[in-house]
Formats: structure tokens, C-alpha cells, sequence
């Protein structure tokens, strides 16, 4: 008789990355790295050829070129996020700020900028894996912070005037640090590295970024804020709810 594995003892399958450049010398080279690491690697040359293998094989990441011909990287992120919310890293050869607000505006999960070490994209892929996994917090209830705001942890929304609007997974996990720390300032390397990982911990324009994804989804005027107050040069505290 053939004693069965437990299914937690069976090995886990390799983790699936998506790598879309058009240029198959960077291809060969992200493959060859990623490989080492023990991660299974597709291809693709193009944006549509990539959406094409995000439609057949659902890969847990996608690593893609900002610079390619005929649709580029931030056409084609549009486009994968009307059908898809798997974790993407972009890269490219620019490194302004704009570009990279641009690529997580249009919901990139991070940006590295080439030329890269192969050291460095596997720091970046293990970390936004990472996030992608975090288990969510003990189910609590619907917690009111005043007649026009309240947070449904449940489901990873908020509701303003009676509305529920969806949170995207990093803006409820800021907002439920900032609401944790609520009347306390929380320095920005703080946010930084509990919400987006160590490693994050000096990549200001990702908070900066998502506070102002959650002004626009929480605050009667965004310009204005009442709930997430600016603390200049130190950080960001939430209104003292329990006080006001």
C-alpha cells in the first residue's frame, strides 16, 4: 500500500513570471536569473502577445519593458488591469519621478529602472510577491468614524455618505496603519516599510502616491483634508476620531 503525502508536505510549484521586452538579450538575461532563483519563467515580445499569456496561463507576476514599439508598457498596463490584478513590475530605461508615477498611477506595483542587478529585481519581485500574499487582518466590524466616514474591514471598503467604495489592497493597508496610529504622527520610512515592505523605506512618491488615491476616495475635499493630515518633512497622521 502507497502511503499518501500529506498535502502539506507536498512541494510547492515553482512561481510563474511573465516577462514581456522586446528585446530577447534582456529576455535571456531576467530567464537565466529568475531560473536561479527557482521561479518558472514565459515570455513574451510585446504587449499584446503578453496579454495574450496572461489570458492562458495566469502568472503570479508580470515583469514588463515601459519601452517598446507599437503599444508600450503603460498601454498595456491599462489594458491588464481591465482584466486582471496580477502584481506587475515595470521596467524601464528613465528614471524621473513622473515616469514612475505615471506607471504605479496606472497600477504598476513597482519600477525599477535599468540597468539593474539581478540581485536588486529579485529583492523587488520577492517583495511585491510578499504583499501580494499578506494574509488580512482578523475580521472586525464596520468601524464609524463619524456620521460622513466608516471603514468596513471585512471587506476592504469605505463608506462615505452611505456609498461604499472599493479600496485597492495597499491603499486599505495604509489606511488601516494610519487608523491603527490614529491622533499619533507616523513617520514616512514607518508607513514605508510596513505597508510596501523594508525595502521601501526611502521610495517616498509610493506614499505620497497612494495618500492622495485616499483623499480622493475618503475627504469631502482632497485640497483640504480633515482624516490624513500632512505632519511636513515627518510623516502622516490620521484625525483623532475618538477625541473629535
Amino acid at each position: 500500500m502507497v502511503e499518501q503525502v500529506p498535502d502539506s508536505l507536498e512541494p510547492t510549484a515553482p512561481r510563474l513570471v511573465l516577462v514581456v521586452d522586446d528585446e530577447s538579450r534582456m529576455r535571456r538575461f531576467i530567464r537565466m536569473n529568475m531560473e536561479l532563483e527557482g521561479y518558472q519563467i514565459i515570455e513574451a515580445e510585446n504587449g499584446l502577445v503578453a496579454l495574450e499569456q496572461i489570458r492562458q496561463h495566469t502568472p503570479d507576476l508580470v515583469i514588463m519593458d515601459v519601452m517598446m514599439p507599437e503599444m508600450d508598457g503603460f498601454e498595456t498596463l491599462k489594458l491588464l488591469r481591465e482584466i486582471s490584478t496580477v502584481p506587475v513590475i515595470l521596467l524601464t530605461v528613465k528614471s524621473d519621478e513622473d515616469d514612475k508615477i505615471q506607471g504605479l498611477s496606472f497600477g504598476a506595483d513597482d519600477y525599477v529602472t535599468k540597468p539593474f542587478s539581478p540581485r536588486e529585481l529579485v529583492t523587488r519581485v520577492t517583495a511585491v510577491l510578499r504583499r501580494a500574499e499578506w494574509p488580512a487582518p482578523p475580521p472586525r466590524t464596520i468601524l464609524r468614524i463619524d456620521e460622513r466616514l466608516s471603514v468596513d474591514f471585512n471587506r476592504h471598503q469605505v463608506i462615505v455618505n452611505d456609498e461604499r467604495i472599493d479600496l485597492r489592497p495597499t491603499e486599505y493597508r495604509l489606511l488601516n496603519h494610519l487608523i491603527q496610529n490614529a491622533g499619533w504622527v507616523v513617520p514616512h520610512e514607518t508607513l514605508l516599510a510596513k505597508v510596501w515592505g523594508y525595502e521601501y523605506r526611502d521610495e517616498t512618491h509610493y506614499l505620497r502616491l497612494y495618500i492622495n488615491y485616499l483623499r480622493k476616495k475618503i475627504e469631502d475635499d482632497p485640497a483640504k483634508p480633515y482624516y490624513i493630515l500632512t505632519e511636513r518633512g515627518v510623516g502622516y497622521r490620521f484625525v483623532d476620531y475618538k477625541k473629535a
